[in-house]
């Protein structure tokens, strides 16, 4: 099984990943690991990735998330997936990947980047993030502003939801 939690930059991903993967015994991969260098040094100078630099991104990851749909560990995985295409590469038809959409208000966002280190996505490219950002409708969301033990404990039935036969 693979949890993949989208949403913009800011959102909790990570934060949110590291502690759902402890807290059901699974292993936590951040899509950003995975980004080829000259994205990150765009991302770092302000500018912000288009569809075409994106591509080989998720080409890279979606052939991890293949791989690691077939481990008997649950993989946590935090990535933008901003758009329904993004999902749909990652996913690419197989069984047993999951989505969880972090969810949160732009001023919250905001204000959370601003405080964030060691990260290359400036604050500046929040706005890109949302303009890009197709909503999904059909992938759970989680508010964002709980604590991070409130929002896993929201995850967590999702989770057993979809392990349920």
């Amino acid at each position: 099984m693979v949890i993949i939690l989208m949403g913009v930059s800011g959102s909790g991903k990570t934060a949110v990943g590291r502690q759902l993967a402890r807290e059901i015994e699974g292993i936590f991969q951040d899509g950003d690991w995975f980004h080829p260098s000259a994205n990150i040094a765009k991302m770092r100078s302000g500018q912000p990735l288009n569809d075409r630099d994106r591509l080989l991104w998720l080409e890279i990851l979606g052939n991890a998330i293949g791989y690691w749909s077939q481990e008997a560990k649950p993989y946590i995985i935090a990535c933008s997936a901003l758009k329904s295409d993004y999902r749909a590469a990652l996913q690419r038809g197989r069984q047993g990947i999951y989505f969880i959409y972090l969810k949160g208000s732009k001023t919250l966002i905001q204000q959370r980047l601003t405080t964030r280190t060691n990260h290359f996505m400036p604050v500046r490219l929040l706005e890109s993030q949302f303009s890009t950002l197709e909503v999904p409708e059909d992938i759970p969301a989680i508010d964002i502003a709980p604590t991070i033990d409130e929002i896993v404990a929201k995850i967590i039935p999702l989770i057993q939801h979809w392990q349920s036969p």
